[in-house]
Order: C-alpha cells, then structure tokens, then sequence
C-alpha cells in the first residue's frame, strides 16, 4: 500500500507538470523539436490492446523513451519478435492483462472492435487514462463507421468507453510515419490530440513527444472530429505549423 501510495502521488505530479507543459504549447504556436526524451525519472506503464502495425509502431517509439509496455493481442505468442524489438521492459499478453497492467491504454484496434473492448475491459480501465487512435471506415467497419463519423469519433469513441479518461491521438498519421519520421531532423511532424480530461490530455501530450512528434491540442472530444480520416488534416505529414494554420487554431 505505501509503494502504491508514492506511485500515485508521484503519478499526480508528473501530471500536474505535464499539463502545465500541455497549457503553454496550446496557448502558444510554437515548435518544440528539441524535447525528444521521456521523463526518465517517471516511466509509464502502458498496456496496448492491439498491436498491430499501429500499435506496435507506437509501443517501439515509446519503449525506446523508457516505458514500461505490455503489448497484447488474441495470440500473444505472435508478438515475440515485437517484444524483442522493444526490450527489456516490454513483455507480451492478451487484451485483458494489458488494461490490467496499463496505468495508460493504448486502444489500437480496428473501429468496429472498439465497442468490444468497452464492454470486455471498461471494468478494468475505469478511471484510467485511456489513448484512442481507431479509425472509422464504412467500407471495413460497416454502418457503426457512418455514425461515427457522423458525430465525431471522440464523441462516438466516448459512448464506447464510458468511464476512463478518454483522449483521441496518433489517429491522424499512419505507422509508415511512426517508424521512418519519428524524431526526424526540423520541424516534427504533428499528431493532433483531443481531451476533456486536463490531465489525460497532459499525459497524451508528453506521450506524442516521447514518440518523437510534435503535439497540437485541438480542444475536448467533440473537436475530435476535425482531424477524423477524411479530414483535411488527415495522414498528410503536416508540421504543427502547418496543421494549426489549416484547423484555425
């Protein structure tokens, strides 16, 4: 109990200094190419339900920052090359031991498998920070994309996962990107992000560093819809410069 006590408070402040961090670069539109590294004197415990080409490209990015990483799938033992890849602090499960794990969630699935995951796993992410990146396609998810699409997926993707802090991020660029452009000499490219919740949005923006890209906060979950696919702003490799001139901000 005290272990799990000095982790939350030290949890809390890191928080507290991401958001304060995650305040000043969506009041200012600046650059920040320099600010690669993770807080190395804090790593996350990330559990990533789907890790696919996306979420396995993502998980890489931020094993090599310091996190802690449990990728999952159906068939764990298919991700052995994965886990080699990352090091020694990542390891492989199935869904469920992923948002056990996870003090974040990464959901990396596709969209029509978001409600599942909802109803498998809320219990277990209740409460916790939780990084949506699926993407709605009718011609692969069905009708369920269409009304996605149609309200906004933040808003959508809110109904699906009721109960955790739920932020919309690394939707917009493809893992093409995630593994040849991360950190890339000049301007970075930008992921745009999406939040009700101060903190998990904080958190999301050091995670979009760690990565090796350059976030732009784009508001609540109901503005997540300005960067669906389809979206001007959509998988174009847009510098933050760029992408916040393009939406306004």
């Amino acid at each position: 109990m005290k272990n799990s006590n000095r982790f939350s408070c030290s949890r809390r402040k890191f928080s507290r200094q991401l958001f304060i961090s995650a305040t000043a670069m969506s009041a200012a539109p600046i650059l920040l190419p320099g600010i690669v590294q993770a807080q190395s004197s804090n790593p996350l415990k990330i559990g990533i339900i789907g890790s696919g080409r996306i979420g396995g490209s993502v998980g890489l990015r931020w094993a090599e920052a310091g996190h802690e990483i449990l990728f999952s799938s159906r068939n764990p033992d298919q991700l052995n090359d994965l886990v080699t890849q990352a090091g020694p602090k990542a390891r492989a499960g199935y869904p469920q031991e992923a948002a056990e794990f996870g003090d974040i969630v990464f959901v990396a699935v596709p969209y029509a498998a978001t409600p599942q995951v909802g109803r498998d796993y809320g219990a277990l992410m209740h409460g916790k920070i939780v990084i949506d990146c699926g993407n709605p396609y009718v011609q692969r998810d069905g009708e369920m994309a269409a009304v996605a699409l149609e309200k906004g997926t933040g808003v959508a993707s809110a109904e699906f996962l009721p109960g955790v802090k739920l932020v919309r991020a690394f939707n917009a660029l493809s893992w093409v990107e995630v593994n040849e452009e991360a950190h890339r000499d000049g301007e970075l490219i930008a992921i745009p992000i999406a939040g009700d919740d101060q903190e998990a949005v904080a958190v999301a923006t050091q995670l979009v560093i760690d990565a090796g890209f350059d976030p732009v906060i784009v508001g609540g979950l109901d503005k997540a819809g300005l960067f669906d696919q389809g979206t001007a702003v959509y998988v174009k490799g847009m510098t933050a410069r760029e992408m916040r001139a393009e939406l306004g901000l």
